[in-house]
């Protein structure tokens, strides 16, 4: 009786069978036979197994008819099979060298012929065999090297128990009559059955096999409604463990493992062609009833959709889903050079010398002139007038350009030779992804605000938009570009430090933008007002909610606001300000006292006009807290938040000013006043403290003359902040236009 059989199943891989089969016949240890499964004898594949018997008495084909698919096939090999464990390789996958012989230690290491299964590594190599994918990757999580195991089913994380995972004991499966089940899942049904039956096994920490990822993915992952058939089996398997009477450490890593793919597909945009809700609900009620005692599910975006599936929440589930992609729809709107001609001028204008005047800026990935670029852009013609700045803009923000500066078009010609040539870039996001760094030039990242939830790699645990494969690769790409970082407080050089792992230097100078905090007049102030539609002798109220990740579209936070107007006094309006990612440009209608400033080109004139901020968990918090105005913070959700969004510190446990859940408490602190007490200013004093400690409305004139003078950081006296120069009573409009 040979050691092993290896049954390699032929369908619709003629093209690669000789690989697959000729992997096995040059291994070291020749204790084997080799069963090619074939559609018919008079198949492309049938000839090239035929080839290899001819010249070798170890190889004995089979057949079996394409209808029995995959499953069919596995079988009749398995029956055709006499050696003591059997291998299942498919046609297009190859065993690496002395995969045989280190099968054959391992098994002799743990008691010879007692072993039920063993389990061991695999490569993943792209369809064009480049390099592999996760050569050598810990995909078996438990059991030691050299351990045997008994009793233990060993986690497998990362893959989705293929049968090319492992080697089975040809009597063990015949004793429990284990064969594949008909169905795309094949896979799933006769893995999960053998984990649950198998007394005795061990795992092997060494590549086996060589999987192909085929070019058009696999059939698993293809469109219909094959995917029903995903949930027959995990049903089978799960009431299988727990008929067998497996204790609940043995069940555990069994049902983690099937809903991570049930939740793969569930998510998936296209694998459900119809019928999802009535999927994700039958596979919540299986979570249910299959969860074994005392399992905790994974942490990050992962656990996240263990718990709406658990309790049945479709409709946060597909928003969240929903979400993510149109976040990565927007990241992936950052261009390269495109056309030939493009291209070719690009290469031409790097290989000439930097213009040592050309400065670049952009902000929010061309949504136009704003925010710490545009601060810095301002100064830089005050203080370096020989300098020459363009800002970069998306066409459709052309028109929205001061008149004055000059601007390129992204994705223009124009637009590539100033990035080719500028000896300084400075944006508050990142460059595209074709953007050279060049030697000599000089980037600037000035950020966009104080970061409360999760950025950068700190992402990679909740289900945010950095958060799809390769990305981070991506971004920590475009972070070795950096030369500075700006920061406003300690705790964002700390968090950028973590998030944004780099080689730059941190400048600790405060945020640019915020510099008219302080160098405003009450004339200012009464201006914007006007300008912005405020009613003289009202009350203006900011109300800026962030993004929330778990939800699709902006509906103002689930809050009323013309009635929290009504509740709040009869002299308050709202200045409704939403997140950028919902501004489409324009400006939207009104509605009574609801003056909608989502479209006004700067936040720093909507904070001056507003008397109080309401926010929920906005960075505009970290920025308008300069101006020692009153904020409520508007947490009816933080628990949510915090889990699918992640956050570095406890808001409600150190906020700037009160924190209400509801909307009566939110009008109840307006009409009482105790938005603006002295409670109030106590909080929002210890707040500015922590986050406000570098704003003092010098520094875009400490950036332009560190990077673009090249003058030594000198103590530069700050401006006396606008707070101070203009007093307001407490609890009313701090200031009247």
């Amino acid at each position: 009786m040979p050691r092993f059989s290896i049954i390699v199943p032929s369908h619709g891989v003629a093209g690669r069978l000789s690989q697959a089969l000729d992997s096995v016949l040059a291994q070291s240890f020749g204790d084997f036979e080799l069963i090619p499964v074939c559609d018919a004898p008079d198949c492309a594949a049938a000839d090239i197994a035929a080839d290899r018997a001819a010249r070798d008495s170890r190889v004995a084909p089979v057949h079996s008819p394409p209808s029995a698919g995959p499953a069919g096939a596995r079988n009749t090999g398995a029956r055709a099979a006499t050696g003591a464990y059997l291998l299942f390789l498919d046609g297009d996958d190859v065993l690496v060298p002395g995969a045989l012989a280190a099968l054959d230690a391992r098994l002799a290491e743990t008691g010879g012929t007692c072993v039920d299964v063993l389990y061991f590594e695999h490569e993943r190599v792209p369809w064009w065999e480049g390099e592999p994918a996760n050569p050598a990757a810990p995909l078996l999580a438990k059991a030691p090297d050299g351990a045997f195991s008994p009793g233990l089913a060993p986690h497998l994380t990362g893959v989705q128990l293929p049968a090319w995972s492992a080697v089975y004991r040809r009597a063990f499966l015949a004793e429990r009559r284990l064969e594949f089940p008909a169905g795309h899942y094949t896979d799933i049904g006769f893995a999960t059955r053998a984990a649950a039956d198998a007394d005795r096994m061990t795992v092997l920490r060494s590549v086996v096999v060589r999987h192909l990822v085929r070019r058009q993915g696999s059939r698993l992952n293809q469109p219909g409604e094959h995917h029903a058939e995903l949930l027959d089996q995990a049903e089978l398997a799960l009431a299988y463990a727990a008929g067998r009477g497996l204790p609940a450490e043995r069940r555990g890593p069994l049902f983690e493992q099937l809903f991570a793919l049930i939740l793969k597909t569930a998510a998936h945009p296209r694998r459900l062609t119809r019928g999802r809700r009535a999927f994700f609900r039958r596979a919540g009620r299986l979570y249910r009833r299959h969860r074994p005692a005392g399992f905790r599910a994974p942490g990050g975006r992962l656990g996240v959709q263990h718990r709406l599936l658990a309790s049945g929440a479709y409709t946060a589930f597909r928003a969240l889903r929903g979400v993510n992609r149109a976040a990565s729809g927007i990241l992936g709107r950052l261009p390269r050079p495109h056309g030939l001609r493009t291209r070719l001028r690009y290469r031409r204008r790097l290989r000439r010398p930097l213009d040592p005047n050309l400065v670049v800026y952009c902000a929010y990935w061309g949504r136009g002139y704003a925010c710490n670029p545009a601060a810095i852009h301002a100064k830089a013609r005050e203080l370096a007038p020989h300098l020459r700045g363009v800002f970069l803009v998306e066409p459709d923000q052309a028109h929205t350009v001061p008149k004055g500066v000059e601007h390129a078009v992204i994705g223009s010609r124009r637009y590539w030779e100033v990035l080719a040539g500028a000896a300084y870039l400075v944006n508050n996001a990142n460059f595209a992804e074709g953007v050279v760094k060049r030697p000599g030039s000089v980037h600037v990242q000035t950020q966009h605000g104080t970061p409360l939830k999760t950025m950068g790699v700190d992402q990679s645990t909740y289900p945010v938009v950095a958060a799809a494969s390769g990305s981070f690769a991506k971004l920590l790409g475009r972070v070795d570009r950096w030369d500075y970082n700006l920061s406003s407080n300690r705790h964002s050089t700390q968090m950028w430090e973590r998030a944004f792992p780099g080689s730059y230097e941190h400048l600790e100078y405060g945020y640019p933008r915020n510099d008219v905090f302080y160098t405003a007049t009450a004339d200012d102030v009464a201006r914007v007002r006007r300008e912005l539609g405020v009613p003289e002798g009202s009350t203006a109220v900011l109300y800026a909610p962030t993004h929330r990740d778990h939800e699709s579209g902006f509906g103002a936070g689930g809050l009323d606001l013309e009635a929290f107007c009504e509740a709040a006094g009869e002299d308050v309006v709202v200045l409704l300000r939403a997140h950028y990612y919902y501004d489409r440009g324009g400006r939207r209608e009104g509605r009574g006292r609801i003056i909608d400033v989502t479209g006004h080109r700067s936040s720093e004139d909507v904070c001056l006009a507003a008397d109080a901020l309401v926010t929920d968990y906005s960075s505009i918090m970290f920025d308008y807290a300069n101006l020692d105005r009153p904020i409520v913070v508007y947490a009816d959700d933080w628990d949510v938040y915090r889990e699918t969004r992640g956050v570095y510190f406890d808001l409600t446990a150190a906020p700037p000013g009160p924190v209400v859940h509801t909307p009566e408490e939110l009008a109840r602190v307006f009409r009482d006043g105790s938005y603006a007490d002295a409670g109030s200013a106590t909080l929002r004093a210890a707040f500015r403290e922590r986050f406000c400690e570098f704003d003092d409305g010098r520094a875009a004139e400490r950036v332009v003359r560190r990077v673009l003078l090249g003058e030594p950081p000198e103590a530069i006296a700050p401006v006396t902040p606008l707070a101070q120069r203009v007093p307001a009573p407490a609890a009313a409009p701090l200031v009247r236009s």
